[in-house]
């Protein structure tokens, strides 16, 4: 399936997309898979990070979606969260600094008295056809986003984390089939999943575990708002299934990750990529 021509300004906005992403809104049930958990998202007012909530929410997490500006996004999924019975934080503000990473750990434990599952899946990107078209700038705050806030956020939550608790980092398959007209964003998704199979062998003797996702191309804000808009017109065709995934396809993989039942899954990288390998 084709997609419209379509540009937004980054970070886009979800509602204005065409078509707008599928997020399990109608769809997604739950079955009390993660009952009584209390969960951190960040990234969480869109795409993937809006399909995890909804599940979470679902499956019977209290959530807080961490964001940048995206208010109007934000407020639509708390409803979604609010409607399945659970209760819902939103924090706003740039997760590319370490203090603000710092306020949503201490939000989250201020209002649910912990965390049980925390998904670092804020990300940038952006495509450039050359290193010159890569700013000093986008670079540093590429990697001070996409994998420092994974490092602000876990350092952060572990003394309010126990045994049993779930870590779970958005990587991508560009993390070891880089497109180059990605290469920081490729380069983060690399760290990522190293970063997150590190922190398996780290944490394990607290009985706390953790893994990455690797999507392949999905449909979320990301896209219209980082590539060219005659590139978002054949997005996600040339995987084997022969198109993009929606973010709900995701889903179910991020409340497998989170709930007791992958007790023994830690140090794992999950490929949800429409056919395309990882290695």
């Amino acid at each position: 399936m084709g997609f419209a021509e379509q540009h937004q300004p980054p970070p886009g906005v979800q509602a204005r997309m065409d078509p707008v992403p599928d997020c399990g809104e109608k769809s997604y049930q739950g079955s009390g898979r993660l009952t009584g958990k209390r969960a951190v998202i960040t990234g969480g007012d869109s795409g993937i990070g809006r399909a995890v909530a909804i599940a979470y929410a679902r499956e019977g997490a209290d959530v807080l979606i961490a964001y940048l500006n995206e208010d109007e996004d934000a407020q639509d999924v708390a409803r979604y969260v609010e409607d399945a019975g659970r209760k819902c934080v939103l924090v706003s503000g740039d997760l590319s600094e370490p203090a603000h990473c710092r306020t949503v750990v201490d939000t989250a434990v201020k209002e649910f008295g912990g965390i049980d599952v925390l998904v670092s899946n804020a990300a940038f990107q952006m495509t450039h056809q050359s290193l010159d078209e890569i700013s000093d700038d986008e670079w540093d705050y590429t990697f001070r986003l996409n994998i420092g806030a994974y490092f602000y956020l876990v350092k952060a939550a572990l003394p309010y984390m126990g045994a049993g608790a779930s870590i779970i980092g958005s990587s991508s398959v560009n993390s070891d089939m880089p497109n180059p007209t990605l290469a920081p964003y490729a380069a983060t998704k690399a760290a990522i999943a190293n970063f997150s199979a590190s922190l398996a062998e780290l944490l394990g003797e607290k009985g706390i575990r953790v893994n990455s996702v690797a999507p392949g191309p999905i449909w979320t804000p990301l896209i219209p708002s980082s590539m060219p808009a005659e590139k978002v017109k054949s997005f996600g065709e040339n995987v084997p299934l022969g198109r993009a995934g929606q973010p709900v396809e995701l889903a179910p993989v991020y409340v497998m990750l989170a709930s007791d039942e992958a007790s023994y899954v830690t140090g794992a990288r999950v490929a949800v990529t429409g056919g395309r390998p990882i290695l």
